[in-house]
């Protein structure tokens, strides 16, 4: 294989790549090489033993391009879809009191209004892994975008609780698609850099979460929840048009058999990482007819680590957004207001927004420990430990009702499951194949979901009659994904994603 240079004659060595070292040498194939003399117009080629080196996979060209200005920018494309499904997701810890205390909803109700969006997530999951890996990375979100704004903004103006339940219902659904933004930016990194970027990536999350409980805080004393969800779908405008400069997955276009287009978007990673292009024959390592097949996900060599996945996401999902939703609960406590036929009205008051703000800001400190430790402890054994300290966290929410010793639990509890949450990000691309690596992270999504939709009924309901059973909920939860971390068959450290 061979690198080209622009404006250069010869070639140029790059690290992991077979290359002649002069332009009048060949390789035997056996690590010997021989001099051919350039002037002389042939040769007999029956006389020399040559075994040719003229192919490369996706997977060595994104190495051997490296990171750079083209990655940024897919960074910042993915970042924003990520920050707009983060918003959403709080949403739902300040919807919930505000449509209780308004509309004179019941617990239950509440929790519906959450659990409603997690279900649209669930039943979506699988459906937007396949689509993905049948048509592309880049339609799918392109769709995903579009049908978040659309219903985003007519959840703003629902005339009753049925349509507010439809409409964000439907918001869920359209929020199944963007775990495949990380199946994307995870197929365009190279190996060294991709569990520290995937990673970083939650910053993005991060971001849009402290950004909504700004936003809250400014939005709904004075304006009401209404605007505050027009508000938030203006970041889903904004990815929407943005996406149509998306590139779409190398890796898809080669197992799709369009190596064409697959150059193209290799040539242009090239153009802006200003690295040379590879020469040669563009290649697809471990072809396979079955594409985007859930049963294939449930074959004999992954069926292990599917339903462990499954499970581990399931957990992951549950403890997370039970941590947020239970510190609504912790910091509303302490400010009721009487509304007319509500019993237990709590209206979040700006000490408790400026608490839910600094518990949020949690994540970015869990993002950078997670980066430190899962490129030296493995994947495996971090999101096993994380688990555990999870479960410590929430078990030291019984011990204490001083507030500033509650806020120092959350926010170390948060900063465990946020960065667990990407690290499960980051395994999951890299244990699957291509063609079932988008329905892969489509199914552990949709279990995700199903841990989603159940955790509001611990969190919201639960939480306020018992403390104790709800957070004993959440360590058995913890406990239990711990072992599942450690039984994966597994470990992806320092892999290239399989073809």
């Amino acid at each position: 294989m061979q690198i080209r240079r622009a404006g250069a004659k010869g070639y140029e060595e790059v690290d992991g790549v077979n290359i002649p070292s002069a332009p009048n040498q060949i390789s035997n194939g056996h690590g010997d090489t021989s001099s051919i003399n350039s002037h002389t117009p042939e040769f007999e080629l029956a006389s020399v033993s040559v075994v040719p080196d003229d192919t490369f996979t996706v997977a060595q060209a994104v190495n051997a391009l490296g990171f750079g200005w083209f990655q940024v920018k897919l960074s910042l494309f993915v970042g924003l879809c990520w920050m707009s499904d983060s918003m959403e997701m709080t949403i739902l810890s300040v919807l919930g009191p505000e449509l209780h205390c308004n509309w004179g909803i019941s617990r239950y109700q509440q929790a519906l209004v959450t659990t409603v969006v997690f279900l649209g997530m669930m039943l979506s999951s699988t459906f937007w892994g396949s689509l993905s890996d049948r048509y592309g990375r880049k339609p799918a979100l392109t769709l995903c975008g579009i049908l978040l704004f659309l219903y985003g903004l007519l959840s703003a103006v629902a005339p009753s609780l049925g349509w507010l339940l439809l409409l964000r219902g439907l918001v869920g659904f359209a929020i199944g698609c963007v775990p495949q933004s990380v199946t994307l930016y995870a197929e365009f990194l190279p190996t060294k850099q991709r569990g520290k970027c995937v990673v970083l990536l939650d910053c993005f999350w991060a971001l849009g979460a402290c950004f909504e409980v700004v936003l809250a805080m400014a939005v709904v004393p004075n304006m009401g929840w209404r605007w505050l969800l027009g508000l938030s779908a203006a970041p889903l405008f904004v990815f929407a048009c943005l996406t149509p400069w998306l590139p779409e997955s190398a890796r898809f276009h080669v197992s799709s058999g369009e190596n064409d287009k697959a150059l193209a978007t290799l040539e242009a990673i090239a153009k802006d990482n200003r690295r040379p292009m590879l020469l040669g024959r563009l290649v697809v390592e471990g072809t396979s007819t079955t594409r985007g097949s859930i049963k294939a996900l449930l074959s004999s060599s992954l069926r292990r680590t599917t339903l462990l996945l499954w499970f581990i996401w399931m957990s992951c999902a549950f403890c997370y957004y039970g941590l947020v939703l239970m510190s609504t609960e912790i910091f509303g406590n302490g400010h009721k207001t009487l509304v007319p036929g509500v019993d237990d009205c709590h209206a979040l008051a700006t000490t408790d927004y400026m608490d839910l703000l600094w518990t949020t800001l949690a994540e970015f400190p869990g993002i950078f420990a997670t980066i430190y430790i899962i490129e030296r402890c493995g994947r495996k054994r971090t999101m096993a430990f994380q688990f555990l300290l999870y479960a410590g966290c929430v078990l030291l929410i019984t011990i204490t009702n001083e507030r500033v010793l509650l806020t120092l639990i959350l926010f170390l509890g948060r900063a465990v499951i946020a960065g667990l949450f990407q690290a499960a990000y980051v395994y999951t691309p890299e244990v699957y194949p291509t063609n079932l690596r988008s329905v892969g992270v489509g199914g552990c999504s949709s279990l995700a979901r199903l841990g989603a939709m159940c955790t509001p009924y611990v969190a919201q309901v639960l939480f306020q009659v018992s403390v104790g059973q709800a957070v004993a909920v959440y360590s058995a939860f913890a406990l239990c994904a711990s072992i599942a971390c450690i039984f994966l068959p597994y470990e992806t450290r320092g892999n290239d994603l399989t073809q």
